[in-house]
């Protein structure tokens, strides 16, 4: 590969890495304002947790429907309708005089984002195959993962000067930069002879023929079961760090970032290593690591451990993330060219519609202890692994 193509692989993988940061950035940049909006609405923690699984639940269902259009109208007119819709909803989060509002803005956004998400896989799909897949798709998490580790470091910056208002107005901003990328420097990828008919009952038919593909469904729930661990994690540690451990919201945002740096050492991992190490190694190996560092989450939850006894494995906990997500993306792409759109759509789905039930169970117990926080991740994971090993490892021909 010439030097020229090595330079145009890295900007397209950046540019639909930004896409990719969308999703975290609308999910965390609000994040160290949720003890602020509890107080700005006289409202509980637990509604504020609410507008967060509104958002899981808009990226989840969103991508469903946008996979699918994307697969029947090309990539670039259904991310620049979304992007434009995204704009609007953010600007109304902004302005909402109540939590119900803001609940059901959020929703909005979130659905809006989740073609950021879904089509920009798409897209790496419509262009690679094989351990190129999956180098590129290592590189579009690079840019990506910068979102969990830039958004709550960007948001407490924020709200050091404004309100939590000042977050969505910066959210839209964003909102209008995606706009214009989509607009002048994005060119369609899935051309007209390749595209799914427009009937509905067609899209429902693929969507089943996915659903039975035994191998596909295995990676997409150990896939999807391990993220929506993370969303936990990132519903709880809001409240686990500040309230708990009196982080201030400066600090909670570092230690939040922190964990950005361990997704993107997790997929580079990866990336880097997949012509030595089958992706199918990497899965397993991270979904070893999560079961460890969760139970060792929960331990230090149960006896009430200093900070930084948390912080480490929680850290070691979001890397497996970053293992397994690279890993298992391309596993179950590649034999899905003529539907990668809704493909992509599944595999987004799932960790969001898992995540939108798991986040609000960590408050279950109160905003005092870290406990359900410890049991949850650590039901994902072993949820994760049996995933695996009932239906990848004990389909025909198993993995390879």
């Amino acid at each position: 590969m010439t030097n020229k193509n090595n330079q145009h692989v890295f900007r397209l993988a950046m540019l639909l890495g930004l896409f990719s940061t969308l999703g975290p950035f609308t999910i965390d940049m609000y994040l160290p304002a949720f003890p602020e909006i509890v107080k700005q609405f006289g409202t509980t923690a637990s509604l504020v947790q609410l507008s967060l699984t509104a958002c899981l639940l808009g990226l989840g269902i969103g991508q469903l429907v946008m996979g699918s259009l994307s697969d029947v109208h090309g990539r670039r007119n259904p991310l620049l309708i979304s992007m434009a819709v995204y704009v609007v909803a953010s600007l109304a989060c902004a302005f909402s005089p109540n939590i119900g509002l803001l609940i059901a803005f959020r929703f909005v956004q979130g659905f809006a984002a989740s073609a950021g998400i879904v089509i920009s896989r798409a897209i790496a799909r419509d262009l690679y195959s094989g351990h190129e897949l999956t180098k590129f798709f290592s590189l579009l998490l690079l840019v990506g993962n910068l979102g969990p580790l830039v958004a709550p470091v960007t948001g407490s910056g924020i709200l050091s000067f404004t309100s939590w208002i000042g977050v969505f107005v910066a959210l839209s901003l964003l909102g209008i930069y995606l706009l214009m990328m989509t607009k002048w420097k994005l060119q369609e990828t899935l051309p007209a002879d390749r595209r799914r008919p427009s009937n509905f009952v067609e899209q429902l038919r693929n969507y089943g023929l996915l659903l039975r593909d035994r191998k596909f469904v295995g990676y997409m729930l150990a896939q999807g079961i391990m993220i929506a661990g993370v969303f936990a994690y990132v519903s709880g540690t809001p409240f686990i760090y500040q309230n708990i451990y009196g982080a201030s919201p400066t600090v909670f945002a570092l230690l939040f970032g922190s964990n950005g740096i361990s997704l993107i050492i997790g997929s580079q991992l990866v990336g880097r290593m997949s012509h030595r190490v089958s992706e199918h190694a990497f899965l397993l190996f991270g979904l070893g690591l999560a079961c460890l560092a969760s139970v060792v989450v929960l331990v230090v939850a149960i006896v009430h451990g200093p900070l930084f006894a948390l912080v480490i494995p929680l850290f070691f906990f979001v890397a497996a993330i970053g293992i397994t997500s690279t890993a298992a993306f391309p596993l179950a792409m590649e034999s899905q060219a003529n539907m990668a759109g809704s493909a992509a759509a599944l595999l987004g789905v799932i960790p969001f519609l898992l995540g939108a039930v798991v986040s609000p169970l960590v408050g279950i117990a109160g905003e005092d202890t870290a406990v359900p926080l410890g049991v949850i991740i650590l039901l994902t994971s072993v949820a994760a692994m049996l995933a695996y090993f009932l239906l990848v490892r004990r389909s025909p021909g198993g993995a390879a």
